[in-house]
């Protein structure tokens, strides 16, 4: 498993993975930080990376348990320490379920499976970060 990084201009740059034919994701930052917010910030990867992994155990696990999932989505903040190097000290992770007759028991146990025993991404930050989390249910 690995990356190449290519630089582009000012502070963008394109990442492609080893493994996935060719998709790409452009990296740049914020104008005030010099760059041109072109790209996803090194650190919204590692939400994205969160929500990501955590997400692919949950719908993986919750279509195990016979879940009429129709919508999901998952919202994810993080907050950084004030001095350098402005790593993040807290993470809050809200999943939002849609479906017939989701049951919160199924919701609440993916999730916890995901957290304790499938997500590598949740099981590398849970020791240095305070990472909480919920759940909504919208049955429909």
């Amino acid at each position: 498993m690995g990356i190449k990084l290519e630089y582009l201009e000012d502070l963008r740059f394109r990442a492609y993975s080893d493994e996935n034919n060719g998709y790409s994701i452009l990296l740049d930052t914020s104008k005030e930080s010099g760059g041109s917010g072109e790209g996803m910030r090194p650190m919204d990867l590692i939400l994205i990376s969160l929500a990501g992994c955590s997400s692919m155990d949950i719908i993986s696990i919750l279509r195990k348990k016979r879940q009429n999932i129709i919508d999901y989505n998952v919202s994810v903040a993080g907050e950084k320490a004030d001095t350098h190097p402005r790593a993040f000290t807290k993470i809050t992770i809200i999943y939002t379920i849609r479906g017939k007759n989701i049951e919160e028991q199924a919701v609440k146990r993916a999730i916890e499976l995901s957290k304790d025993k499938y997500c590598s991404v949740w099981a590398m930050l849970k020791d240095t970060i305070d990472i909480e989390w919920s759940y909504r249910i919208e049955n429909c």
